[in-house]
């Protein structure tokens, strides 16, 4: 469970990171619809895929060429997004000076190693 604070999140969330739940791909299921999908490039090769509610337009899902076995899950577009439990910020190298994050929290400037 993480913030991403990359320059693509924010613009496609429209705020200083997005949240997500990284799951391994094969575990994510909607239960109705599909999903439409937006491409653009990713710094770590390939594309990164944002699948939207092709109804409403609320982000629901990430893929991403470089890691196929996860999916990134907004957080937001849960039913009860209250169990989430931040664990880490990354792409903190494009984090605005005036996002506040939380210092106890693990930081990565690019991609978790």
């Amino acid at each position: 469970m993480l913030h991403c604070h990359c320059r693509d999140c924010q613009q496609s969330s429209g705020g200083p990171f997005s949240s997500f739940v990284i799951v391994p791909s094969e575990a994510f299921k909607l239960l109705q619809g599909s999903p439409r999908f937006h491409s653009s490039p990713s710094h770590a090769g390939g594309k990164t895929h944002r699948g939207f509610c092709p109804d409403c337009g609320s982000p629901i899902v990430v893929n991403s060429d470089s890691a196929p076995q996860f999916a990134a899950i907004r957080t937001a577009s849960l039913d009860d997004p209250s169990w989430f439990k931040l664990q880490m910020d990354v792409w903190t190298s494009d984090a605005h000076p005036w996002d506040q994050m939380n210092p106890a929290l693990p930081k990565f400037e690019k991609y978790p190693q």
